[in-house]
């Protein structure tokens, strides 16, 4: 887990060109979001709205949508039940103690009741806040879709290339548009398969 424990002419660039982050760039992003710079506020409620996308891999509009009471115990586990902004899709997320714990800190620590929203924010202002930061840093094509795909692909490298699982958990209805997706060329796929040969 990744708890941390887009806009050039517009605010939105075209998924093709924004890039799934690395880990240290998303560490130096919600590092410098958290302490600031000249000319740039800290803002914890950005950096924290970003860190659940990277570890629950939705995207930033549902983030946005969230109340704590929308997360539900279910058995040993959370559960959060959502309606897609962008595909009106039902979705059912499993959301890690960890995660839940974390969220819930923070509603504490905000004075954030369970009914209400908690990010009262725009997601412009959060892709402006963004690129004022990645300017800072030197990083371009970052965008709040950056952390969706840092999640997809950090899932993706630490459960064995397993194309199958991240599909199910982006709900993609193909493995060859979560391949497309979280930027996977040929030569990627056949170094991956290489590096999992077994023959005895």
């Amino acid at each position: 887990m990744w708890v941390h424990i887009e806009e050039r002419a517009v605010f939105s660039m075209p998924n093709k060109r924004t890039k799934a982050l690395t880990e240290e760039q998303y560490n130096d992003i919600i590092d410098t979001m958290r302490e600031g710079f000249t000319g740039c506020r800290p803002n914890n409620r950005i950096a924290t709205a970003l860190v659940l996308e990277a570890n629950l891999g939705i995207r930033i509009s549902d983030i946005l949508n969230l109340k704590l009471n929308d997360i539900v115990k279910d058995g040993n586990r959370y559960r959060l039940d959502i309606v897609e902004i962008k595909t009106k899709k039902k979705r059912i997320f499993t959301v890690p103690i960890d995660v839940y714990s974390y969220i819930q800190s923070y509603c504490i620590d905000n004075d954030i009741r369970p009914d209400e929203v908690i990010f009262p924010i725009s997601e412009r202002a959060i892709q402006k806040h963004l690129k004022l930061v990645c300017d800072w840093l030197g990083y371009e094509d970052i965008s709040t879709h950056s952390f969706r795909k840092f999640f997809a692909t950090e899932i993706y490298k630490n459960n064995d290339y397993n194309i199958i699982l991240v599909q199910k958990l982006l709900q993609h209805s193909t493995p060859a548009v979560t391949q497309k997706y979280i930027g996977l060329s040929s030569k990627e796929i056949e170094t991956a398969l290489g590096k999992h040969i077994r023959l005895k």
